[in-house]
């Protein structure tokens, strides 16, 4: 499937990578028609998704499996009256619906709005109302129908809901005997054009309302990086990421890239997440390749890891967050297997990575992705020299890359302030070795101007990882008459600790930072906290913490 699309399929370094890959875009491509159909017609039997849930269901999807369902889901959405254009949001946990559903609607030439089960009534009235939303697709348990339920008043554009079950609540229409009960799908004439909307996020954003990313019909093009180049998928790997589908990571881990890769995607369906549970996934079903937040890595190589056979896993990926260099050497010294870590926003899709051909430096987000023209701007307006801090940007002036959101939705004004004059501003500040590997400050806003430094949250909240008492943590600057801002470490502690909050634990976490990182960042500020705020995605929100 890939020489569809690239000329040049395979890479030896970086610099053939950076000088020869490119993508040919198809005019109105769909990746429902010329993805999940091409591979049906070419390889019918192939497994597409292999889905187990946490009670033991097992059922292999192959990709005439996902044509024939996705294109009897597209037939009963469109007797909704669901078309073109259409917002239709999708809060189907890691159901096998889910893929249904997006295909289905990709195929219809409507918008998709993955969201997650955790929103509340006023999470949906504010999604509907910002974006119109005509209809609802999602698991039929009581506290989601309750929430959607108690908002529809509240949502005018609010036409259909739909639920996938176990329950079908009064004036809900029933998604599995929609399907069942579909006309044959007639393919629309006209579906798309590369341009038009096709996929909405709404980000979790740390401070107000959450904003519309909006991205064209071209995007899962973007992605051919991350399933072939970055989780290094051939057709015969089986591929799990830990994502709920109400976040980006499921269409970067468990749908695009993989698929045109002709990878299976392994989807794990549990509630709660628990170490043993995936381990023992990785070493039932011989997954080979996986990709999961640092969190995971950390509750993996607390477990021992000699009690399950993992030998099929080859290749793992790590995305969500920094990754600390301790977490990445106990990892390898367990398993032989490195991390390799990748770095993007919901605007865009991956544009810094640890590619196969690269040896990783832990701690590192990895180099440049060839499709992005990435740049380091200082403060001040200049391009940064190699060790120097600046904001991460990609220049747009030779035109949009392929992957780049197509802007904020209904928001021409955040758009601007975002990407103007040909460059985009991620917001993030990172820096630059010698090397072309760069290495995640924190995000622009988050930056401490100590004394004349400025001190990344994320280097001071590594070494705080590393002391046995700290859980989590969060670094932030406070005011200071003299200093200008002095840094302030706010941690969750460990059940052995808790007993031992004080005076003299804080001098000597202290300590541990003085003696971990260079000894001008460590937090002369420490509060011992029960929990840490955060966003529903799971994100810090730290200007609650400094406005306390």
């Amino acid at each position: 499937m890939l020489e569809r699309f690239l000329k040049q399929t395979s890479f030896s370094s970086q610099e053939d990578f950076m000088n020869n890959y490119k993508v040919n875009v198809p005019e109105n491509f769909n990746f429902g028609y010329d993805i999940v159909d091409a591979w049906a017609e070419k390889e019918p039997d192939k497994i597409a998704m292999t889905w187990v849930s946490s009670e033991g269901e097992h059922i292999d999807f192959t990709f005439a499996d996902m044509k024939r369902e996705s294109d009897k889901t597209a037939s009963y959405f469109s007797s909704l009256g669901i078309g073109h254009g259409d917002m239709v949001m999708l809060i189907l946990k890691r159901r096998y619906e889910f893929w249904f559903s997006i295909v289905a609607l990709h195929k219809l030439g409507a918008v998709v709005i993955p969201a997650t089960h955790l929103l509340t009534e006023k999470d949906i009235i504010y999604r509907c109302n910002a974006a119109d939303i005509k209809a609802i697709v999602a698991v039929g348990d009581d506290i989601v129908i309750n929430h959607i339920n108690n908002s529809i008043e509240k949502s005018p554009s609010l036409e259909k809901c739909i639920s996938i079950g176990p329950k079908i609540p009064e004036g809900w229409e029933d998604f599995h005997k929609g399907i069942e009960e579909a006309a044959p799908f007639v393919k629309p004439q006209n579906p798309n054009k590369n341009d038009d909307i096709s996929l909405m996020y709404f980000t979790s954003g740390t401070t107000g309302n959450p904003k519309m990313v909006i991205h064209d019909f071209t995007y899962p093009l973007a992605h051919i990086i991350t399933g072939s180049y970055w989780h290094n998928l051939k057709e015969d790997s089986l591929h799990l990421t830990l994502a709920d589908t109400g976040w980006g990571k499921a269409v970067w881990g468990k749908l695009y890239g993989q698929w045109i890769a002709g990878a299976t995607v392994f989807t794990y369906d549990f509630e709660k997440f628990e170490g043993d549970d995936v381990l023992k996934m990785i070493s039932k079903y011989k997954i080979t390749s996986f990709c999961a937040p640092p969190t995971v890595f950390r509750f993996f190589i607390k477990e021992d890891l000699t009690k399950y056979d993992i030998s099929s896993l080859k290749y793992c990926t790590i995305a969500g967050e920094a990754l600390n260099p301790k977490v990445y050497d106990e990892f390898y010294r367990l398993t032989g297997i490195k991390l390799m870590e990748g770095f993007g926003q919901t605007e865009t899709t991956l544009t810094v990575a640890t590619y196969p051909w690269i040896t990783p430096k832990p701690g590192s987000m990895g180099v440049r992705n060839p499709q992005y023209d990435i740049d380091l701007l200082t403060s001040d307006g200049r391009w940064a020299e190699d060790g120097e801090q600046g904001q991460l940007v990609i220049r747009t002036d030779k035109g949009k890359p392929l992957g780049l959101f197509m802007g904020y939705y209904r928001n021409p004004e955040l758009t601007e302030e975002a990407h103007h004059d040909g460059i985009y501003y991620t917001g993030d500040v990172a820096w630059r070795d010698e090397d072309g590997y760069f290495w995640f400050v924190g995000r622009a806003d988050d930056v401490i101007k100590s004394s004349g430094y400025r001190i990344g949250p994320f280097e001071v909240e590594s070494a705080l990882m590393t002391h046995p008492a700290v859980v989590e943590c969060a670094i932030t600057g406070v005011p200071d008459e003299v200093r200008g801002q002095v840094v302030k470490a706010t941690i969750v502690l460990s059940k052995e600790y808790k007993s031992k909050a004080g005076a003299e634990l804080v001098k000597e976490i202290q300590d541990h930072v003085k003696r971990t990182t260079a000894p001008y960042k460590y937090p002369r500020v420490v509060e011992f906290v029960d929990e840490l705020p955060k966003t529903i995605s799971g994100k810090i929100k730290r200007y609650e913490i400094r406005k306390k």
